[in-house]
């Protein structure tokens, strides 16, 4: 059986809430925080979160995971569980790789500079155990902190192991 692994990570951006919010909900800045490692598809007319009514627990669609942008490779059925505008969302998203996948993302204030801090909190477990799957998403969620501070500005990400 596969184990549940759990992992955290914090970034500084020096960039408001409501601009750092926008990007976060929005599945082009979505797309931009994946490429070019991985895309996922959306249906046509969604451009946010905003744009579908969220009933918390139900299936807001399908969507497929494409590795380099071009090549299935995985499915999502994106689920949110907790939504709270400007703040975050919780998504536990049933998927074909993992037997559970869950997905913390809020915006922090920051005490020490004007701006946000975004923290990701995992934690899933593959419903393969030989998937190498905390170094994959380890380094998926890197590479998605690195773009945004790219983005917006600041530092991160800071990274926490098994403390989810």
């Amino acid at each position: 059986m596969s184990r549940t692994h759990a992992l955290v990570l914090r970034s500084r951006l020096d960039a408001g809430r409501d601009a750092v919010w926008q990007w976060i909900t929005g599945f082009d800045g979505i797309t931009r925080e994946l490429m070019p490692l991985m895309r996922m598809t959306v249906p046509r007319g969604i451009r946010r979160l905003d744009d579908v009514q969220v009933i918390p627990g139900e299936r807001l669609f399908r969507s497929v995971i494409l590795l380099g942008g071009v090549v299935p490779a995985d499915y999502s059925d994106l689920t949110l569980i907790a939504l709270s505008p400007g703040r975050g969302f919780v998504e536990e998203s049933p998927m074909g790789s993992m037997a559970y996948w869950r997905h913390e993302r809020c915006i922090e204030d920051r005490s020490d500079a004007p701006g946000v801090i975004l923290v990701d909190r995992l934690r899933f477990r593959p419903r393969v155990a030989a998937i190498p799957a905390l170094p994959l998403v380890r380094t998926l969620f890197r590479h998605r902190h690195a773009v945004l501070v790219r983005a917006f500005g600041g530092r991160g990400p800071e990274l926490g192991d098994d403390a989810a």
